[in-house]
């Protein structure tokens, strides 16, 4: 199941460019094998492709203003507030598998033994690519705020921000300099209680994941339904309004939240990991209709059931989602997956999943080279036609390439992210658990 950062990140043993440790690699007829022994964990490329199918709408949804005036299209494009929810079950479900065991109630005991260091190899598996672009772009983003200008405080408190992911935290803040990365914001809040979350997950039954599924649903749904109040359910009111960018701030990029659908994403691994014998002969469901009937709900704005994107995530996407996850999953331990796994897991799906997370990071900062007024009418003269919208994506493809092999793959990257893991969980240590100190130390009575 490998995976690049936040939109599936796990443990590993040590940071690489992936942000979770990836199983080995098997056929679909081994994996049939493997799955029998509980303590096999095979890789699943399957999931990887899925990162990309997320991706790239979301990267269409910030920017299609730009290339279309269908407002048709408008309406079904610019939902990513829906899809990021999948993100965090999947960032979720990747956590679950790797860290916990198969076909047992407990959690990986090496993995999470030492807490602080599993936190800081999660953070550090996609910090390193959001500081050097956070850095390299930072002369751009420091100068728009001259431009609109902003007292050079505010500068510096948005800073302050970014490099220290917390800016989801500050609704009204939640999109300073590079907007996707409030994303990283909330993940990282839900990464300091990954350890604590894993643990007790794992401990469930199915009947108890099942119930906890069910609890989950319902708290994220009192969260939207406390937005979506009068006609504010509905799209094309309430969301596009000032008066609430707040509240809607609130509501789509809270870290709370975020820790609802990732734990929502592990206990839906669980119940696959603990299935028996018996479960896994039984014929398992084509996760293509999960697939579209999760992608259909985006549908829904484009007719009078017009609701907004808030309801729609958690009512709707994030449980069939989840459920296309689960089946998708049983599906490729079969000895014969079916067409939509086969195409999810095969070698081009997994290539453009391994570009889903630098994608996601230099859309933005490209974006506003070209399609917001204040830097493009300095550097262009305009802001760019609609005919150039299919070459920005295309830069942003390239651009992730790019950033994959030079610098996310780079062995020393990889190396100084491992370090600085260790550093920082040495020097945060019982940030996470009790320290248990020996009775003796360096032959000296404590």
């Amino acid at each position: 199941m490998g995976a690049h950062t936040p939109i599936a990140n796990g443990a590993a043993v040590e940071v690489n460019n992936y942000a979770e440790e990836k199983p080995p690699a098997v056929s679909s007829q081994a994996l049939s094998t493997t799955a029998k022994t509980a303590s096999k964990k095979p890789r699943i490329d399957c999931i990887d492709g899925c990162r990309f199918a997320l991706v790239f709408p979301i990267i269409v949804g910030h920017f299609v203003r730009f290339g279309t005036k269908s407002e048709l299209l408008l309406k079904l494009l610019t939902q990513e507030n829906v899809l990021v929810g999948g993100f965090f079950i999947i960032s979720g479900y990747v956590s679950g598998y790797v860290a916990t065991n198969m076909g047992e109630r407990k959690a990986d005991e090496k993995k999470l033994k030492d807490p602080e260091l599993f936190f800081w190899q999660k953070v550090m598996s996609y910090y390193p690519l959001h500081f050097l672009i956070s850095t390299s772009f930072a002369p751009l983003f420091i100068q728009v705020d001259r431009w609109v200008n902003l007292p050079w405080s505010t500068t510096r408190f948005h800073a302050f921000l970014n490099y220290t992911l917390m800016q989801a935290w500050f609704s009204s803040e939640a999109e300073i300099w590079n907007p996707p990365t409030w994303f990283l914001s909330a993940l990282t809040f839900a990464n300091a209680l990954m350890p604590s979350v894993l643990t007790s997950v794992a401990s469930l039954s199915k009947h108890g994941l099942r119930n906890l599924l069910r609890g989950l649903t319902v708290i994220s749904m009192l969260q939207k339904l406390s937005y979506s109040q009068g006609k504010q359910y509905f799209s094309n009111v309430g969301i596009s309004a000032k008066k609430t960018s707040n509240l809607w701030n609130l509501t789509r990029f809270h870290p709370i939240g975020a820790l609802v659908e990732i734990t929502m994403g592990i206990a839906s691994v669980r119940e696959v990991m603990l299935d028996d014998a018996v479960e896994r002969s039984k014929p398992v469901m084509n996760p293509a209709w999960l697939f579209l009937a999760s992608y259909g709900t985006l549908a829904l704005r484009c007719t009078r059931l017009d609701l907004n994107d808030a309801i729609i995530r958690s009512a709707l996407f994030v449980p069939l989602y989840s459920r296309f996850l689960t089946a998708m999953h049983r599906d490729c331990m079969t000895e014969r997956p079916s067409a939509i796994t086969r195409f999810f897991g095969s070698k081009t799906m997994v290539w453009l999943g391994s570009l889903a997370f630098p994608m996601f990071m230099i859309h933005g900062p490209l974006g506003q080279l070209f399609y917001k007024k204040a830097v493009a009418m300095r550097l262009w003269g305009k802001v760019m036609p609609q005919k150039f919208f299919p070459i920005y994506l295309l830069l942003v493809l390239l651009s992730g390439q790019v950033l994959n092999e030079g610098f996310v793959k780079n062995a020393l990257v990889q190396r100084m992210s491992a370090r600085a893991a260790q550093i920082l969980a040495k020097h945060t240590r019982g940030m996470l658990q009790d320290i248990v100190v020996d009775e003796k130390l360096n032959g000296q009575d404590r």
